[in-house]
């Protein structure tokens, strides 16, 4: 930091010691001023002269004035003004004490608005000007007289341009640190948003894989004895349905790796185009599973977003794993996915008689109702949440809830055409 710069910030630190400076600096002008005489007998030449004992008073007062001129900025200007218009009637030869008033408009100016400055520069313009053209020594043409107003209109237009640009500097600092603060929020927002989608797909994907394991060892551990051919292939499909898990683990977590977009994944999504290998590995868990889609397109739609495609699927996995944990050895599972106009309808039946282990959570996903439960049969789980979170969030709309004459049903649908590319197919 330069010498300068030191010395600036000192004097900023201490504002009554600038504007004592500042009125030191103002009375040292106007006393040399005033023992100039710009007019001699010859034509223009400088001569000294001496001022009388009341242009040094009001010197004296006006540039006193000025020490407080940030405290009362209009009743500094106020007294100066007075002081001036004393001494331009008064004083011959005249001194310039005017000075004290254009540093005076200028503070107000400053630290004001501009109609006040405007107000109050024109009056204090029109008075002083007026006073020293009608009722002062010299001639109303005289340059002394022109200069006093030339001087206050800079002295109002300097202050009011340093004002504009404070306000400016201000606005900018502002709208920078607003900018900042939503930033920010922003940031928490979408690491939010990330950590719940990561939740959800972990949730799905344990939860789905976790269950057929448990069957599958169910299984195994039953007929071990009697039938080791049935155990071994059952055993195989527990270690499938590991592999998978682990698969669709290491896709998720990956995610947490990637120093760029998170939302591109280093492996593509599952979607439904997977969903008979879904329904082939519920089919052996022992799980009967009926499948049927109507969702082939027309040559004019457009193609199923991921976002839709991924939570179609996470829809049709969760259901399908409520079914095989809570719907009982003997339910079957009915499984549509018909594409109607916009949007994607995905429902899942089944006639269970709810006689698994644990409790299903209600459809507002308090745990209260039917739905899907932790895995340690104490209910509370979040798989209907996670799905209606996932629905909600491309705007569709989910329903869940018992059967007529038992079973439990999962419908959802799904916006697959956005209202821009709706409008572009349109006549």
């Amino acid at each position: 930091m330069s010498t300068f710069q030191r010395a600036r910030r000192r004097l900023r630190a201490h504002p009554f010691a600038l504007d004592a400076a500042l009125a030191a600096g103002v009375l040292v002008c106007i006393v040399a001023g005033s023992l100039v005489e710009p007019h001699g007998p010859d034509g223009v030449t400088w001569a000294l002269r001496t001022p009388d004992a009341l242009s040094l008073v009001l010197m004296v007062l006006g540039a006193a004035a000025l020490v407080l001129r940030r405290r009362a900025p209009l009743a500094v200007l106020a007294f100066t003004g007075g002081v001036s218009l004393v001494e331009s009637v008064t004083g011959d030869p005249r001194a310039p004490v005017a000075m004290c008033v254009v540093v005076a408009l200028y503070t107000v100016a400053s630290a004001t608005d501009r109609p006040t400055t405007w107000r109050v520069g024109l009056l204090t313009m029109t008075v002083l000007t007026g006073a020293a053209m009608i009722a002062g020594p010299l001639p109303w043409y005289a340059q002394e007289n022109l200069a006093i107003l030339a001087w206050t209109g800079i002295g109002a237009t300097a202050g009011d341009a340093v004002r504009s640009r404070r306000a400016f500097v201000q606005a900018i600092r502002e709208r920078a640190e607003r900018a900042e603060r939503t930033r920010e929020e922003e940031a928490r927002r979408r690491v939010a948003e990330e950590r719940l989608r990561i939740a959800r797909d972990l949730h799905d994907v344990v939860a789905h894989h976790i269950a057929l394991v448990n069957v599958q060892a169910g299984v195994a551990a039953h007929v071990m004895d009697k039938r080791p051919d049935q155990a071994k292939e059952a055993l195989a499909h527990v270690r499938e349905a590991s592999r998978s898990a682990l698969g669709e683990l290491r896709a998720t977590v990956g995610l947490l790796r990637q120093s760029g977009d998170p939302e591109a994944p280093t492996e593509p999504a599952p979607g439904l185009d997977r969903l008979d290998d879904l329904a082939g590995t519920f089919r052996n868990a022992g799980l009967r599973v009926l499948v049927a889609r109507e969702d082939q397109r027309p040559d004019h739609a457009p193609a199923l977003p991921a976002a839709v495609d991924l939570a179609a699927y996470r829809v049709v996995q969760e259901a399908l794993t409520n079914v095989q944990k809570h719907a009982g050895a003997e339910a079957k599972a009915e499984v549509s996915v018909v594409r109607v106009g916009p949007h994607l309808e995905i429902t899942v039946l089944d006639d269970g008689t709810g006689t698994g282990t644990g409790r299903r959570e209600a459809p507002d996903g308090t745990g209260t109702g039917t739905g899907t439960d932790t895995g340690n049969g104490k209910g509370g789980g979040h798989g209907l949440l996670g799905m209606r979170e996932r629905v909600t969030a491309l705007r569709g709309t989910l329903t869940t809830g018992p059967r007529y004459g038992g079973g439990f049903r999962v419908h959802a649908i799904l916006p697959v055409e956005t209202h821009t590319s709706a409008a572009q197919d349109g006549p």
